[in-house]
């Protein structure tokens, strides 16, 4: 267990150098279009606020290289956050350095700043042991407190370096909440624990399928990752994505699966059309047996059925991809009965946790983020850590 902010002693006066993950779309005008992630760290800073720390927050927005890039400024963010906060969050056009001690030198106790896009330095996200970057922002803070799980699994200075030379080195709530809902539901899992994996490619979840295979009692796998395992399975999957060079991998995932007593669920029928856009013909088809020139887009209504099946039934769930390709409302029948399934159970008492991007925006769609016991804010970090990995901005932090 990783030390928080609750474990800091009196903080009053102090500053504490915050890390979070605000990395939020904005439209042409600059306004901010979902504030999600914003609202996720308010917690932790309203908590250091109460604690009368001086509160210097750093975050990335977009991926401006190592280029200073006004068009990926934070300075809108910081303008929103204002409004949030219901009071000014000053904007620091530098993050080290002269300029930045003198924006700060009249920084009050429970105020909050907002540094410029600290991915502005190309030492931010240098793959070299120099700490010379990170000991120029300990100079901003007297503690180190990382709120940004999204952020958790890159190596970089402000995720993982500054941890090292900055101490106390802390978890913020949104951060310390996280790593609780993903730890408890993957190692301490009230049964039977099901998994619902989906997403396009078998690929980029292998460590996925392989770390919880020895952990769940279900394992759905759904979304264009599913035709692969049919494929290596015999069956005739038309112009349905696919990757041929996985197909040992998935026959090695269902030998895995079988000898460690889990049941894997797939499609019997699944939607297929001769059109992604979805104006074509769309027709539902057993998925051994998919006509050419058609390719799947989503979960059959018989196998939507056997999906709500299991999740009704378990008592710990955890989807990590979508299980088709819902961002055209034509497809998206299969992942909304999944998501509704989810609330459901969640409703009845089971432990639900949604991690992953493309997830993720599903429920945000289709669902409201109360209805589910958490919904991570991490994309890459929340896979990362399915697979079993160790995330670089976690191992950092002090330990308990």
């Amino acid at each position: 267990m990783k030390k928080s902010i609750k474990d800091l002693g009196d903080v009053k006066g102090k500053r504490a150098l915050v890390r979070v993950d605000i990395n939020v779309p904005l439209d042409e005008n600059k306004n901010v279009t979902d504030d999600t992630r914003i609202q996720a760290i308010i917690p932790t800073v309203k908590f250091l606020k109460e604690k009368g720390a001086k509160i210097i927050l750093m975050a990335h927005l977009g991926r401006p290289k190592g280029e200073w890039n006004l068009e990926f400024s934070l300075e809108p963010v910081a303008k929103y956050m204002s409004k949030v906060l219901g009071e000014d969050v000053l904007f620091v056009k530098d993050p080290v350095g002269k300029g930045a001690d003198k924006a700060l030198e009249n920084l009050k106790d429970g105020q909050v700043a907002l540094l410029e896009n600290i991915r502005f330095y190309k030492a931010e996200e240098a793959k070299d042991d120099d700490m010379t970057f990170a000991e120029e922002l300990a100079k901003l803070g007297d503690f180190y407190v990382n709120d940004a799980f999204g952020a958790a699994h890159r190596n970089h200075t402000s995720t993982a370096k500054l941890a090292k030379v900055l101490k106390p080195a802390v978890s913020g709530l949104l951060m310390e909440k996280e790593l609780r809902c993903l730890s408890q539901a993957l190692d301490n899992p009230t049964r039977p624990f099901t998994a619902v994996v989906g997403g396009a490619k078998v690929s980029s979840k292998i460590g996925v399928l392989e770390n919880l295979i020895d952990k769940v009692d279900n394992l759905i796998i759904g979304g264009g990752m599913a035709y692969t395992f049919v494929k290596a399975n015999g069956g005739k999957i038309g112009n349905s994505i696919c990757e041929d060079d996985q197909m040992d991998v998935a026959k090695a995932i269902e030998k895995k699966a079988a000898d460690k007593n889990v049941k894997i669920v797939m499609a019997t029928d699944v939607l297929a059309t001769n059109d992604f856009s979805g104006n074509g013909e769309n027709k539902t088809v057993d998925v051994k047996n998919i006509p050419d020139g058609f390719e799947g887009v989503d979960a059959g209504p018989e196998t939507q059925k056997a999906f709500e099946e299991v999740i009704k039934n378990s008592k710990t769930i955890l989807m990590n991809g979508p299980v088709g390709a819902f961002e055209n409302p034509k497809f998206a029948e299969g992942t909304k009965a999944v998501l509704k399934a989810i609330v459901e159970a969640t409703k009845n008492g089971a432990t639900s946790v949604i991690g992953g991007g493309d997830s993720v925006s599903a429920a945000k769609k289709f669902c409201n983020a109360d209805d589910f016991t958490h919904v991570s804010t991490g994309g890459g970090a929340s896979l990362e850590f399915i697979e079993g990995k160790i995330l670089p901005g976690v191992a950092a932090l002090d330990d308990k």
